[in-house]
């Protein structure tokens, strides 16, 4: 069985340094400095796909220039992790102890993705993951696909567990099963249209998760 994760909003509380780096970096370069409500929303995406969200009028150098801005930012407020959700590793440990293989399909860089798997001492924990920056970004199925490949897994036998809608999306493209977590970045009513499920409140709840669908 194959259990896919979200990063950011799911496993890792990062919400909040996420709408501040971009706010940093939107008042480094003179951008429009936006609301945690509008940051919050573009969770999830590729970070270039998520700068033509939040700035679809500047320009191509304008959204360059935050970019490399917010990357920098992040990276040196990164050096201290975020903290994960309540009974993350617990609930992994458990996945690992059933022999079930975990991924991580990400909205991050594969250098941001590295840098905090190293940082945690998880470098060899996932079994594989998938950035943005390599792949197609969400809601793109293509890095989903990708995993179902790599381990050889049915999509029945596979389940996407995410905070956004991009996650429920991508998901729902190719009829992979999905668990909506409702304390992430994202509504849980904007998630519910994807048809998830299982929606939980807490991490550990997705151990009630079978491939039977009950």
């Amino acid at each position: 069985m194959l259990y896919i994760f979200d990063w950011d909003g799911t496993i890792s509380d990062s919400t909040a340094k996420i709408c501040k780096c971009m706010q940093l970096a939107a008042q480094e370069v003179g951008l429009p400095v936006l609301s945690n409500e509008q940051i919050k929303n573009i969770i999830g995406l590729g970070l270039p796909e998520a700068l033509r969200v939040l700035y679809p009028h500047e320009s191509d150098a304008s959204r360059e220039a935050i970019k490399l801005a917010y990357s920098r930012h992040f990276a040196q407020a990164d050096v201290t992790p975020s903290a994960f959700f309540p009974r993350v590793m617990e609930t992994l440990d458990a996945l690992h102890e059933k022999g079930s293989k975990i991924a991580v399909a990400t909205g991050k860089s594969r250098k941001g993705l590295n840098r905090v798997l190293s940082n945690l001492g998880l470098e060899d924990y996932f079994h594989a993951s998938r950035c943005a920056d390599e792949t197609c970004s969400k809601p793109n199925p293509r890095m989903l696909q990708e995993l179902l490949v790599e381990f050889d897994v049915p999509v029945d036998k596979a389940v996407m567990i995410g905070d956004t809608e991009y996650d429920m999306s991508m998901a729902y493209q190719i009829n992979m099963p999905k668990i909506a977590v409702s304390y992430g970045a994202h509504s849980l009513d904007r998630m519910l249209k994807y048809e998830p499920q299982l929606c939980v409140d807490e991490f550990e709840q997705i151990l009630n998760w079978n491939f039977e669908g009950k």
